[in-house]
């Protein structure tokens, strides 16, 4: 959708265009921004002092001298500001402090098997709690806190739609976290974060059109376009659980699983592994398998996993060749907990395809692992608080 933009809504612009030259090539100065940007140098030194104020941007001790008196160079303030990040994704509620340039100051997680289903928003709220008591914010301002939510989510009201993991449904998120806390609040799902997270800091930097693919306990996706992630009519762009791999999945009553999520996700994959090891282990050790062990079980090629691991790349090379052929992405990202296997799953996959398509196939690892959704709430509460705009160049 195209809009006019009006006056403050170009200064809006102006700022994060200037912002973002800052935070990706300190240190620099006034006038080379002016430059890049073709924004008078007034303006620009107009916007800095006022990026300066907000804490965003400070001087340095070296100068550009350009004819006149010299000048400071500027510099992103990351050390000075930080966000609070919690992963509602996968098996652990994850929470992070990191400064706004992507540096970890501290992290601290609890394993959802410990917490009881009704207990989940009071122990989010506890560990919210120590974070922001947490000695590594001494000094620091807390500019808010992002929250990513596994399910789809209404990222301008942040209510949680549903999600089967924390059996919330049209869940008001945002609005429990604003009553208890005076900070900007960011509620998004998980791996719309995640792609934010790459965009900033991981595989995505430098590229404005690609896809993530993650699988933790389900499998989720999302979908950069033109620098800017992607919701679609309904805001359930990148559910690919849905996503029917095959023809055999015609006809089919939709159950607690999508279609692709019962074949290759970390609940299918256990499923799979528990079924065909039923009666050769106790109940006990049944119900502790998890994908973690299944793939720990490809890596020695037990018999057992193997045709449940061939049957899922299948799988998987056909939903990435859906993807690939439909977005025509720079690269597709596999992210989350799937990371950790990814030396399992990129070269099959690109066996399987070979060179059927004709954009080629590019499947990378996400350098950010677990750590992508806590990254995205950096990008997320920046994008509110600094008022970023992400603008498109029509052709």
């Amino acid at each position: 959708m195209h809009q006019i933009i009006t006056s403050s809504g170009m200064r809006s612009i102006n700022q994060s265009a200037i912002l973002e030259i800052i935070r990706s090539e300190s240190p620099t100065s006034r006038t080379y921004i002016s430059q890049k940007l073709g924004i008078s140098l007034p303006t620009v030194m107009r916007i800095v002092d006022e990026l300066v104020d907000l804490g965003f941007v400070r001087n340095t001790e070296e100068t550009e001298w350009s004819g006149g008196r010299r000048r400071p160079l500027l510099e992103f303030n990351a050390q000075g500001n930080a966000v609070i990040g919690i992963d509602l994704g996968g098996g652990t509620m994850f929470g992070a402090i990191a400064d706004i340039g992507g540096n970890l100051l501290a992290e601290l997680d609890i394993p959802f098997a410990t917490i009881p289903q009704e207990k989940y928003l009071e122990r989010m709220f506890e560990l919210i709690d120590t974070l922001l008591h947490h000695p590594a914010l001494e000094g620091r301002k807390v500019l808010g806190i992002g929250v990513g939510a596994p399910g789809p989510t209404l990222h301008s009201t942040g209510v949680v739609i549903y999600s089967a993991s924390l059996n919330w449904e049209n869940f008001p998120l945002k609005q429990k976290l604003s009553e208890r806390y005076d900070l900007p609040i960011m509620v998004e799902n998980d791996i719309n974060l995640a792609a934010m997270g790459e965009l900033w800091f991981g595989a995505g930097k430098g590229r404005k059109n690609f896809f993530v693919l993650a699988s933790g306990g389900g499998i989720g996706s999302a979908m950069v376009i033109d620098g800017a992630v992607y919701r679609g009519a309904h805001e359930f762009a990148g559910e690919i659980a849905n996503m029917l791999p095959g023809r055999e999945f015609l006809y089919k009553k939709r159950g607690k699983l999508g279609s692709l999520e019962t074949v290759m996700s970390g609940i299918g994959l256990s499923n799979q592994a528990r079924e065909v090891l039923k009666g050769q282990l106790p109940e006990e050790s049944l119900n502790a398998i998890t994908i973690k062990e299944f793939f720990r079980a490809v890596r020695r090629e037990e018999e057992w996993a193997m045709p449940i691991y061939q049957n899922a790349l299948d799988y998987l090379a056909l939903a990435v060749s859906s993807v690939i052929s439909i977005t025509d992405p720079e690269v597709v990202i596999f992210a989350g907990g799937i990371a950790a296997f990814a030396d399992l799953l990129i070269e099959p996959v690109k066996e399987r395809l070979g060179d059927l398509l004709p954009m080629g196939v590019n499947l990378v690892q996400s350098p950010l692992g677990l750590r992508g959704c806590v990254m995205g709430a950096i990008a997320k509460v920046m994008y509110h608080t600094a008022g970023y705009y992400v603008v498109h160049k029509i052709e």
